[in-house]
């Protein structure tokens, strides 16, 4: 009972990672994770009666994630849209799916007065010209690509399916074509026999669909570990979450950075929203509105949504500050911690050992990428202390099949860790700016599994990665963070092609 109780108040702390809660009932959970799908990950989580619908839904939904990826991707050269994209004037036969984005670009661009705009790919391309030179762009660089995006750039005839292009500019499919996707994978799936929910997470974009409610954790748009506590916690039941945000990526020049969400009206960074999250019934939706919801003003972003029945949003503000609309403050589902609850919180930090507070290391992987869509390893990352004790599992990744876990060999033999997980689905459900392929970062504030400091001195950092019955990769690293700042790059291996550890004591940074 004391160790249940240490561990609940960590949870509340913020000390562990975010976990979906799965409801009973007697449809199993079949789960798989992907890299390289649509230049991010995916989450799989299927229920099904079967594992046999599990592995049926988890084909569909790759393979219409494929179909889809080769008509609609501007990566692609390849694909349906790019070689559209060059065709030459006059109407061009294409696909219901193109005419279908193509056609929602229109609508948003107008319902947004032009914030969301595929040819702002146009001015980015001015940007990173610039930035490859260390200046801003010209003045009247900018006055041109804006004149561009100005322009229609396409007449569609729904009747003969055809498009024709009527500007030259510089288009790119992104801010809801990846949530469009998804959802009509998500929706392929519901129908196979046996199926009666979905939920996808394709590199921070979650669409849920059917008899399905789903704990989905918001990124905190400056955090830098992909296990760092979320800012608020949603329960949703058959919609998409969407995040769009430039915090983590942009322009750097002249010491200076500049946020990549850029304002298709004016050409210049929008950079006073760090993050803007909604949630919509419609994937369209819910990704036109997070990216729109980043250029317009916050009176501009509540009075747009509220002509949208049902949508919810959360936006995170440049200085820190964060505006909930009404719809999303109903979904939260956050645990509220009682007096008795947060007088614990607080002894527990009391009981403060010589860790310093605010102390912390990061740990940064990348997963080597054999091509194309591949399912991602097993991994565990945890630490030692100098006797080899396991103090803190700081990741664990698989797909809910515990009796797979030995294949982490020494993961499992470490007993307290196993403990901690056996019988456990421990899976991350974040939404956020989209994430880069295979690349993560995670971070351990000098605290054990039961949410207490530890000691300062040597420790060992262990990374993991095993495939069933397949390939297998252990580093361990030893590590003095008793004070000092310090850095050590891994060698790669056949799971795990880097890794770096950092070590930050508090104030050093």
């Amino acid at each position: 009972m004391k160790r249940a109780g240490a561990v609940a108040i960590a949870s509340v702390a913020g000390l562990v990672l975010s976990a979906l809660l799965w409801s009973a009932s007697r449809d199993r959970v079949h789960a798989s994770h992907f890299e390289g799908v649509m230049g991010t990950s995916l989450d799989i989580r299927v229920q099904a009666r079967s594992d046999r619908a599990g592995l049926e839904a988890e084909r569909v939904i790759l393979d219409e994630i494929r179909r889809e990826s080769a008509i609609l991707s501007g990566y692609d050269p390849t694909s349906e849209f790019s070689r559209w994209m060059r065709s030459g004037g006059g109407p061009q036969k294409v696909s219901p799916e193109l005419v279908a984005v193509l056609a929602a670009f229109d609508e948003w661009r107008e319902r947004t007065g032009g914030a969301l705009d595929p040819a702002v790919e146009t001015i980015s391309q001015v940007w990173t010209r610039a930035a490859a030179e260390a200046r801003l762009p010209s003045d009247a660089d900018l006055q041109m690509a804006v004149s561009a995006v100005r322009q229609r750039h396409w007449m569609i005839d729904r009747a003969a399916s055809t498009v024709t292009r009527t500007s030259d500019a510089q288009v790119r499919l992104n801010s809801f074509t990846k949530s469009f996707i998804v959802d009509r994978a998500a929706r392929r799936a519901l129908a196979v026999s046996g199926v009666s929910g979905v939920m996808l997470n394709a590199g921070g974009d979650v669409v849920v669909r059917g008899d399905w409610t789903q704990t989905v954790g918001v990124a905190d748009p400056v955090a830098n570990a992909d296990n760092a506590a979320p800012l608020g916690v949603l329960a949703v039941r058959d919609a998409v979450v969407a995040t769009s945000g430039g915090a983590k990526r942009g322009f750097e020049i002249g010491g200076r950075r500049y946020s990549h969400v850029l304002d298709p009206r004016s050409g210049q960074p929008a950079g006073h929203v760090a993050s803007a999250t909604v949630v919509s019934a419609d994937a369209i939706e819910a990704g036109a509105l997070a990216t729109a919801f980043c250029v317009l003003t916050p009176a501009e972003s509540a009075a747009l949504a509220r002509t949208r029945p049902g949508v919810a949003f959360s936006l995170v503000l440049e200085d820190g500050r964060k505006i909930d609309s009404d719809v999303w403050r109903q979904l939260d589902a956050r645990p509220r911690p009682g007096p008795a609850l947060g007088r614990a919180i607080a002894t527990l930090y009391a009981e403060q050992a010589n860790w310093t507070p605010g102390s912390q290391l990061t740990v940064s992987l990348e997963l080597a990428r054999p091509g194309g869509m591949a399912k991602r390893p097993y991994v565990a990352v945890w630490i030692e202390d100098k006797d080899r004790f396991p103090v803190r599992t700081v990741a664990l990744w698989y797909d809910g099949k515990a009796r797979y876990l030995p294949e982490m060999r020494a993961w499992s033999r470490a007993d307290r860790l196993r403990s901690m997980a056996e019988g456990t689905q421990i899976v991350d459900a974040v939404t956020s700016a989209t994430r880069q392929a295979g690349k993560y970062t995670l971070q351990w504030d000098g605290k054990d599994n039961a949410g207490k400091p530890v000691r300062a001195g040597t420790y060992t950092v262990c990374i993991e990665a095993a495939r069933e019955h397949g390939s297998y990769q252990i580093i361990r690293q030893e590590m003095d963070l008793s004070g000092t700042a310090k850095h050590i790059a891994l060698p790669g291996g056949t799971e795990i092609s880097a890794a770096d550890l950092d070590y930050q004591p508090s104030g050093s940074r």
